[in-house]
């Protein structure tokens, strides 16, 4: 099939499947709890990357077979049944390669993703909080379950915001977002309506489940408890809820306030600390081999990956991709697959994703 040829080796795929399925049944198989596990994880992902692939091949040789019969017999009344079945099998193979990008150990988990916003007072906040609204209605366009982990509101907006977002391939999705956010708009904010530029980061970060492990000692963290802020009146938290950890040899913070109980809200911490540590210590591996490193830029301002334009015209524009769009409503309503499926496709193809090219 047409791009999906050079992403994945069906034949190196069965035979990895294979080779788990006898180790599998091995005797003592479950005698190591963690690594059963593990494996049977692995042999999962690895039967729902062949699988639909064997039954969409299937699908293809029905309705050749179907288009062959038509043929010889000449008759016409089963174009439309074809022609339906024809873009429907299309649609799926869209769909199945763009997943089929989605191989790395962590893609098909769920995802932390957090929002900050920069400099520049209301206006960012108000950003923040812009950009916070779309990704919620993306992540309800496809059905995920999202929680606030913590959030920090201020005038006009939010300065900060981490969310649980839960459903097949959150993370993969969501790794195209990580980057700096840029706004250009008449700011509703000035009274002299002047044009206004505002920037925001968005980082994501695997849920790791416990096949996955990552070394964190207790002596490595710093762990801080205090009131968690809410609303007032009674359903103000009395008691110090809220926990901050703090991983002294990377300088990492995360923290919690979204549950009432203390406990709950050190292991919902502990398992964000847990994401970020995951892929800072991957990112960090991947320049000492210097792999990527064309993507792997400072996120910083200056290095926006995305623009956001409302005036003096309106356009949604990648700079890494140079995929664009001028209806910027849809994706402020959570339109945002195709700058993801843009994004992956890059990698795949091995295009430079070197950040801002100078427009917008």
């Amino acid at each position: 099939m047409r791009k999906s040829g050079g992403v994945f080796d069906p034949a190196a795929i069965k035979a990895k499947i294979t080779e788990k399925e006898e180790f599998s049944g091995s005797p003592g198989f479950w005698n190591d709890t963690k690594k059963a596990e593990k494996t049977m994880s692995e042999l999962r992902a690895l039967k729902g990357r062949i699988d639909p692939w064997e039954k969409l091949r299937a699908e293809i040789g029905d309705l050749e077979a179907l288009f062959e019969l038509a043929d010889e017999a000449g008759d016409e009344s089963m174009v439309g049944e074809i022609e339906t079945h024809y873009k429907a099998i299309v649609e799926r193979f869209e769909k199945l390669n763009i997943l089929n990008l989605l191989s790395d150990e962590v893609d098909r988990n769920g995802a932390f993703l957090e929002i900050h916003a920069g400099a520049g007072g209301t206006e960012a906040c108000d950003w923040a909080s812009m950009l916070s609204r779309m990704y919620l209605r993306w992540a309800e366009r496809r059905g995920f379950k999202v929680e606030t982990v913590d959030l920090l509101e201020a005038d006009g907006g939010i300065k900060s915001v981490t969310y649980q977002i839960s459903g097949d391939f959150a993370f993969g999705y969501l790794k195209a977002e990580s980057g700096i956010h840029r706004l250009v708009r008449i700011s509703p904010f000035d009274a002299n309506a002047r044009r206004h530029t505002s920037f925001t980061s968005v980082h994501a970060f695997p849920i790791l489940d416990d096949t996955i492990e990552v070394d964190i000692r207790p002596e490595d963290l710093r762990v801080d408890t205090y009131r968690a802020g809410g609303a007032g009146g009674q359903h103000v938290n009395k008691t110090d809820s809220a926990v901050r950890f703090t991983h002294l040899p990377t300088g990492i913070v995360v923290a919690c306030q979204s549950e009432r109980s203390q406990i709950l809200n050190r292991q919902l911490a502990m398992n964000v600390l847990r994401a970020r540590l995951y892929e800072y210590y991957k990112e960090k591996k991947e320049q000492e081999n210097q792999k990527f490193a064309a993507e792997k830029k400072d996120i910083s301002w200056g290095n926006q990956i995305r623009s956001y334009v409302f005036q003096p015209y309106t356009m949604v524009k990648d700079h890494r991709t140079k995929h664009e769009t001028g209806n910027i409503q849809a994706v402020m309503d959570g339109d945002l697959d195709p700058f993801m499926e843009a994004w992956l496709n890059s990698k795949w193809k091995g295009l430079p994703l070197d950040g801002d090219d100078g427009d917008l």
